[in-house]
């Protein structure tokens, strides 16, 4: 029989899904896989169900020997955590989860850019501690979001999905760097360098994919184009930012504020951003819903199941 191991508790109906599937040995602790499990992983099971954190690396796949493994069918978007050239070269095929994940990580670049932009985090921290004495006319004056000029850096389904929310939804401008031409269904203006994407914007988002091409894409460069009032935030991966040059920029006031859902090296958050009050951060919420996280572990059990029927893989990477 084929056995099958999923790196952690999986939500609502997956659990029961997974396991019409083959043998399932399944995890009951959230904590990422260490480097003996997954050298276990490989070497014990046909098939992986892997999540954010499992670093499947090319030390640890050049550590596998002959591997057992054929299949590492990712739950997630993201899959910089594993080295896909280095699964291919051992013969083992690697999915993801797209899709699944855009309209609920859109809604949380939406609730981040208010909370930073009208200090709702610092105000939350202000009630809570009995520090609020009224309302005034000049208390915790914010960003007004309405027109201004949102800047998407990666326009893929996610950068979309947010653009025409704060477009249709707060009549912003939108401005965009992406390193493929998009053809667009709303208004938007294309710009050919993070600069001037951030001379450009009041408020800069972060929508690519993680992995070498990107890493530390948004630092220092982009932080100095970007206005003094102006917000970043960012729903990608977290070393998508060279998150010192991005503290940086806050601690000396370069830019206004920040929020942010990832960090680049999660689940550490520097205490320089815990300190700050004009960062607002959020534990990777971006596809916290139950539907939403059910869609993407159905989605990586059709996946497991094509492998076992030897048919093509529906989210192959």
């Amino acid at each position: 029989m084929t056995k099958i191991l999923v790196t952690r508790p999986m939500p609502g109906r997956v659990g029961p899904a997974v396991r019409e599937l083959g043998e399932v040995e399944m995890r009951d602790s959230n904590l990422p896989l260490s480097e003996d499990e997954m050298r276990r992983a490989l070497a014990e099971f046909d098939i992986v169900l892997p999540t954010l954190g499992d670093r499947f690396s090319a030390g640890i796949f050049a550590a596998a020997g002959q591997p057992r493994a054929r299949l590492l069918a990712n739950f997630g978007m993201g899959y910089n955590h594993i080295d896909v050239a280095a699964a291919r070269a051992l013969g083992i095929a690697v999915t993801n989860t797209p899709g699944a994940v855009t309209d609920a990580t859109a809604d949380i670049g939406m609730l981040l850019i208010l909370m930073t932009c009208r200090r709702g985090g610092e105000g939350e921290r202000m009630v809570r501690a009995g520090r609020w004495e009224g309302w005034h006319p000049t208390q915790m004056l914010g960003l007004h979001v309405t027109g201004k000029t949102l800047g998407i850096v990666g326009m893929g389904n996610i950068g979309q999905a947010l653009a025409r929310r704060c477009h249709h939804g707060f009549g912003m401008d939108v401005v965009y760097y992406t390193r493929t031409p998009r053809a667009l269904d709303f208004p938007a203006t294309p710009v050919d360098s993070l600069a001037a994407l951030g001379a450009a914007c009041d408020i800069v988002v972060s929508c690519v994919p993680g992995g070498a091409e990107t890493r530390h894409m948004m630092g220092a460069d982009l932080f100095a184009a970007m206005k003094p009032h102006a917000h970043f935030v960012n729903i990608s991966r977290g070393d998508v930012v060279d998150e010192a040059a991005l503290i940086a920029a806050l601690s000396e006031g370069r830019i206004a504020g920040a929020g942010l859902d990832v960090y680049e090296f999660e689940p550490q958050v520097p205490a320089a951003l815990l300190a700050m009050e004009n960062v607002a951060l959020l534990p990777h919420l971006g596809t916290a819903t139950l539907e939403v996280r059910e869609s993407m572990g159905m989605m990586a059990v059709e996946n497991i199941r094509a492998f076992l029927a030897g048919q093509p893989l529906p989210n192959a990477v």
